[in-house]
C-alpha cells in the first residue's frame, strides 16, 4: 500500500505543479464565461440598415397583408421579446426549439417594405428594372406574389443576399401568414377562430412512479448527456496523459529497477489513479467555478425581483450521476493505459487508441433505442455492458427507473472490468516493457497474458 501511495503521489503531484495544470485550470473558467456571454452579445447585435423589399403583387390584394405581416409583425417580435425572449426567466425554462426562435429573432434586422406598381409593364420588364435597382443597391430585394398565389401557395424572392437564412426564414414565415389570414379572409372565417386554431398547443408531461406523479422538467435526461460528454471530455484531455504516463518507463528504459521493488499491478494502479485525480481535481475546480458563477447569476435575478424556477433533480439521480460518471471514466482510462502498455511510443499509442472514442460514441447511439424501450431485453443487456453502461444505464434510470438490482448488478460487472483491465494492462505491461525494438501484435498480447 504504501509503494501505491507513493506512485500516486509521484504522478499527482508531477503534473499538478506543472505550469500547463495551472494555465489550463485558469483559462477553463475564462473559456466558460466567454462562451456564455459573448454569444449572447452577438446575439444582440443588430448589424447593417433596414432590409429594405419591394413586392410585387400580381394579386392586386395581397400587398398589404404582406406589409402588415413583416413590418407588423416586426412590431410583434419586438414586444415579445420584451415580455419574452429577453425574459431570463424565460430563458431558463425554454425548450430547444425556442431557444433557436429566440437566436433567430435577436439576429433577425427590420425590414422597410413598399409597393411596386406594374403599370401596365409586363413581368418580365419589371424583374429587369428591379434587378437594376438591387444592384445599385437601392433596394436588398423583392417579392414576386403570382395571382393564383393562394392556390399554389408558391412565391419567389430575389436578393442580393439569399445566404442570410434567418432573414430568409422570417420573410417566408410572415408571407406565409399572410397568405393564411387572406385565406381565411375570403372564406369569411372570424379572425378570432383563425388565431384560436393557430394557438400553439403546450403539453406538461408528468411521470408517474411508485411515489406518485412528477412533472417532467427534462432535468435527468441532460444529465445523461452531460455524463456521456463528460467522460468525452476527460478522455480528450486526460486519454493521452494516461497513455502517456504509461509509455514513460517504456521511453526511458528503467523497467528493470522499477519492477525490482514494485509489481507490475501496483505500478500501473498507482499510474491510473494518480492521473485521474488530476484530471478529478481540474474539473472539480471547474466544477466549483461554474457553480458559483450560476449561484451569482440566480442571486443577481432574485435581487431584481425575478424569481428563478431551478428544475428539481432527485437526490439518487445525483448519486447515480456520480457514479457511473466516475465508472465510464475509469472504464476507458483503463483501456487508455492498456494500449500504453501495448505500445512503444506515445505517438503510436495515439493512433491504436483512437477506436476507443469510437466505442464510447456507440453508447450514444444506443440510448436512443433504449429510451423509447427502457425495459425491454434489449434495454437491460445493453445496459450490462460496461463500455456503454454508464450512459444506458443511467438513461434507463432516468425514462424507467429500473429495479435495483439491476442497476447494482450493471455498477459491479463495471467495476470487475476496471479491476480486469487493470490486470490485463499490468500483465501486458510486465512483459511488453523487457521487449526492446518489436511492436506488440495482438496474438503476442495475448500469449503475454498467459505467460505466469
Amino acid at each position: 500500500m504504501d509503494k501505491l501511495l507513493a506512485i500516486i503521489k509521484r504522478e499527482y503531484l508531477q503534473r499538478v505543479r506543472s505550469r500547463m495544470f495551472v494555465v489550463w485550470t485558469i483559462l477553463g473558467p475564462l473559456m466558460l464565461v466567454f462562451f456564455s456571454v459573448v454569444p449572447a452579445l452577438v446575439f444582440g447585435i443588430k448589424a447593417g440598415e433596414p432590409t429594405r423589399i419591394a413586392v410585387v403583387d400580381e394579386t392586386g390584394k395581397m400587398f398589404e397583408r404582406v406589409r402588415a405581416a413583416i413590418v407588423d409583425e416586426e412590431g410583434l417580435d419586438k414586444a415579445e421579446e420584451a415580455t419574452e425572449t429577453n425574459n431570463p426567466i424565460k430563458n431558463i425554462n425554454a425548450s430547444p426549439q425556442e431557444r433557436v426562435k429566440n437566436a433567430s429573432r435577436n439576429l433577425g434586422g427590420s425590414f422597410i417594405v413598399e409597393p411596386y406598381n406594374l403599370n401596365g409593364r409586363s413581368l418580365e420588364e419589371s424583374e429587369r428594372e428591379l434587378n437594376q435597382q438591387v444592384l445599385k443597391h437601392q433596394l436588398d430585394g423583392y417579392l414576386i406574389i403570382p395571382r393564383d398565389v393562394l392556390t399554389s401557395g408558391q412565391i419567389s424572392y430575389h436578393g442580393r443576399n439569399t445566404g442570410d437564412v434567418v432573414t430568409m426564414d422570417q420573410i417566408h414565415d410572415r408571407v406565409a401568414t399572410a397568405i393564411r389570414t387572406q385565406i381565411i379572409a375570403e372564406a369569411n372565417v372570424p379572425q378570432k377562430i383563425f388565431a384560436d386554431v393557430n394557438r400553439p398547443l403546450k403539453m406538461d408531461s408528468q411521470r408517474i412512479t411508485e411515489k406518485g406523479t412528477e412533472r417532467d422538467t427534462g432535468a435527468g435526461f441532460i444529465m445523461v448527456l452531460v455524463v456521456g460528454f463528460l467522460i468525452y471530455l476527460m478522455l480528450v484531455t486526460y486519454g493521452q496523459v494516461i497513455l502517456g504516463a504509461v509509455v514513460e518507463e517504456k521511453e526511458t528504459r528503467i523497467a528493470e529497477v522499477l519492477f525490482s521493488s514494485v509489481r507490475s499491478f501496483t505500478l500501473m494502479m498507482g499510474k491510473l489513479i494518480g492521473v485521474s485525480l488530476v484530471a478529478l481535481t481540474q474539473y472539480g475546480i471547474w466544477a466549483i467555478v461554474f457553480l458559483l458563477f450560476a449561484l451569482y447569476g440566480v442571486g443577481a435575478l432574485a435581487a431584481r425581483g425575478i424569481p428563478v424556477a431551478l428544475p428539481h433533480i432527485a437526490p439518487s439521480l445525483i448519486i447515480y450521476f456520480i457514479i457511473f460518471f466516475l465508472l465510464g471514466y475509469f472504464i476507458y482510462a483503463t483501456i487508455y493505459a492498456l494500449v500504453g502498455a501495448m505500445v512503444t511510443t506515445t505517438q503510436e499509442g495515439g493512433q491504436v487508441a483512437l477506436p476507443v472514442i469510437f466505442l464510447l460514441m456507440i453508447g450514444f447511439y444506443l440510448s436512443f433505442a433504449v429510451m423509447r424501450s427502457p425495459d425491454s431485453s434489449f434495454g437491460f443487456w445493453v445496459s450490462m455492458i460496461p463500455f456503454w453502461a454508464p450512459i444506458t444505464m443511467m438513461v434507463r434510470i432516468v425514462t424507467g427507473q429500473p429495479p435495483f438490482w439491476e442497476i447494482a448488478l450493471s455498477i459491479l460487472i463495471c467495476i470487475a472490468t476496471v479491476v480486469l483491465l487493470i490486470w490485463l494492462a499490468a500483465r501486458v505491461y510486465r512483459i511488453g516493457m523487457l521487449m526492446y525494438g518489436k511492436r506488440a501484435s495482438i496474438p503476442e498480447v495475448i500469449r503475454w497474458v498467459r505467460q505466469p
